[in-house]
């Protein structure tokens, strides 16, 4: 691995995918087709990525000791050696930079509440490489308000105002995948004794299992009856939504089989990035639901 790959290794741009939540209130506030919309969520994204990528490189400085005896973690370019620390925490100033000045000279009407937004998420994040991503529960709620986190800067940005359902799905969503990812860890220390976090002992299959089996039938439930509820339902000035709902279920399934029976829910980015049926899903979703919204 060259330096440069290195850098951008670092960064783990592949992970930007997940600040896409950040356009789901434009999506879902019918503002797909106005230009200054999509230019502040455009910002907002960038500023998130840079925020993000910065606390990537904290978490690589910050557990680099730890990694080098993770089997996958072992190849990242800090702990493989292929950058030293003071790049690293150069890397990271920079990004934390390029947010701040991304949203203060780019950035939508509301720029103080975007960088409130930003430090909230950078602080929170912070804190969870440190200390709190080591606490059961705690560590993958805290995931999940990162996720609530960039549809509210969305929202804000875009000025959209979310509606309680965005919000709750988003954040069951993120507590569903972040489950998922403990299930690696759980399954990496039964097989290798490695402790990804100094408690994943408090976790078990058993528990994880149980979790997810929870978590994917409330989000089931609640999105079906988000499509049938009277105030969407005047919103969209539409009756079909519920027809989305088929493509959800099956996702989430797909998500359960590659998760429980593949044991491969190291990372939700790749799983989305590799799995064509899980993408099939979310491209149908997402061309049903806008047909609806804006064609029907």
């Amino acid at each position: 691995m060259t330096k440069i790959k290195g850098v951008i290794s670092l960064m783990r741009p592949h992970q930007w995918l997940k600040n896409m939540f950040i356009f789901l209130p434009l999506f879902f506030g019918g503002r797909l087709l106005d230009a200054w919309s999509w230019q502040v969520s455009i910002v907002a994204f960038i500023s998130f990525s840079s925020i993000a990528s910065s606390i990537y490189c904290f978490n690589d400085i910050f557990d680099v000791e730890a990694d080098r005896l993770h089997p996958q973690k072992k190849n990242r370019p800090l702990a493989s050696g292929v950058i030293n620390k003071y790049t690293s925490y150069l890397i990271m100033l920079i990004l934390l930079i390029l947010a701040v000045l991304v949203t203060v000279f780019f950035g939508g009407k509301h720029k103080e509440w975007e960088l409130a937004i930003l430090s909230t998420y950078y602080i929170m994040n912070l804190c969870y490489t440190v200390k709190l991503k080591h606490y059961p529960l705690i560590d993958v709620f805290i995931i999940a308000l990162g996720f609530v986190l960039r549809v509210v800067i969305g929202g804000v940005s875009a000025q959209v105002i979310l509606s309680h359902w965005i919000v709750l799905m988003t954040f069951l969503l993120a507590l569903f995948l972040g489950f998922a990812k403990r299930r690696d860890d759980v399954l990496i220390y039964q097989t290798t004794g490695i402790e990804a976090r100094k408690k994943v002992k408090r976790y078990n299959l058993e528990l994880v299992n149980l979790y997810l089996t929870i978590l994917a039938g409330i989000i089931v439930v609640s999105y079906i009856m988000y499509t049938v509820s009277d105030e969407v339902i005047k919103h969209f000035h539409n009756q079909y939504l519920y027809v989305t709902a088929a493509f959800v279920l099956f996702g989430i399934f797909r998500y359960l089989q590659i998760t429980l029976v593949d044991n491969k829910s190291g990372s939700p980015t790749k799983v989305l990035m590799k799995d064509f049926v899980i993408q099939f899903c979310i491209l149908a979703w997402v061309l049903t639901f806008a047909m609806i919204i804006y064609v029907l």
